[in-house]
């Protein structure tokens, strides 16, 4: 039997409470060559109950041991067939169109590896937000403006080409919990293009429980190992690389400079910022600011944040 087109890759650990939409997202593509991989990362609910009534479009896997996200993604990525990679979390949901209207770039352009759209991210509660507004992202060879903290989309939004992957030596890094993601794009974008669909096709849940919520400490020690990684990976990338890198190592001592301000230590905090001033001029406003507690410098970030947005 010929082997489905796309891949969809869902990782699950007690998802009861949104499976079912999510599944009904796939399900209601309008282009349907598709399969889904569904990895149970050890669920004690519902959930595996949920993925089997939905027939054998639904290739399920138990998991022997719960594992993180990024080695419960690469198991599952071991198990597809298909051509592109698509992956949706179990409490997102994918727009009726999203197949439809990214597949495409893949078949037209073999040089594209990554192809992304414009998402929503949205809460229980009926807030909605599009990710990207005035700013789109970067197209083509795009290594370099990521490198500078260019974000290509979001998770729910992001198609891959398993050709892409093949190529790598590892797919996820299993270190990484705050920026498995954005490694693994900027590790495919080394090699491939990157192209984009303008529309938004996804929608990204935002609740509590996310890591990106409760364990914003490990960001800025993860960018220094990506850091490390990409130095090692890429002969001669911190010359042919170098102001790129210097402003990657100044984002990763901003997330330790907004840790120590958190802890209120503020001296800390233009310490790290100090020799960075030079390299990304945005510091120049937290290091201003630093003479502020930080409930107020966020709010006056998140204020200016909002006016631009709206433009």
């Amino acid at each position: 039997m010929r082997s489905a087109k796309v891949s969809v890759v869902m990782n699950c650990l007690n998802g009861e409470k949104y499976l079912r939409q999510a599944f009904d997202s796939v399900f209601g593509q309008t282009y349907q060559d598709w399969e889904i991989i569904f990895w149970d990362n050890v669920s004690t609910d519902k959930s595996a109950e949920i993925a089997k009534s939905y027939g054998d479009r639904v290739r399920y896997f138990r998991g022997d041991q719960t594992h993180a996200l990024g080695k419960a993604r690469n198991l599952a990525i071991q198990e597809s067939a298909g051509e592109y990679l698509g992956f949706l979390d179990c409490d997102d949901i994918w727009l009726p169109e999203k197949l439809e209207r990214q597949v495409p770039l893949f078949e037209k352009n073999p040089r594209v590896g990554l192809v992304s759209c414009n998402t929503f991210s949205f809460t229980d509660g009926g807030q909605q937000r599009l990710f990207f507004t005035r700013r789109k992202p970067p197209r083509g060879r795009v290594f370099r403006e990521m490198l500078q903290g260019a974000v290509v989309g979001q998770m729910p939004g992001m198609m891959i080409r398993k050709a892409a992957l093949d190529q790598l030596d590892e797919w996820f890094d299993e270190r990484f919990n705050m920026i498995e993601e954005a490694d693994l794009f900027l590790r495919i974008a080394y090699s491939w293009e990157v192209d984009y669909v303008d529309e938004p096709l996804a929608k990204w849940r935002v609740h509590g429980g996310s890591w990106t919520w409760t364990r914003g400490d490990l960001l800025p020690l993860e960018m220094e190992l990506m850091i490390e990684k990409l130095c090692r990976l890429y002969d001669g990338f911190e010359i042919r690389f170098k102001g790129e890198l210097a402003k990657l190592q100044a984002r990763a001592q901003y997330y330790h400079a907004l840790l120590d301000w958190q802890r209120g230590r503020r001296g800390e905090v233009r310490r790290r910022l100090l020799p960075y001033l030079l390299t990304d001029k945005r510091l120049w406003f937290p290091f201003v600011c630093s003479v502020l507690p930080y409930s107020l410098y966020f709010g006056l970030y998140m204020r200016l944040r909002y006016r631009a947005r709206l433009g």
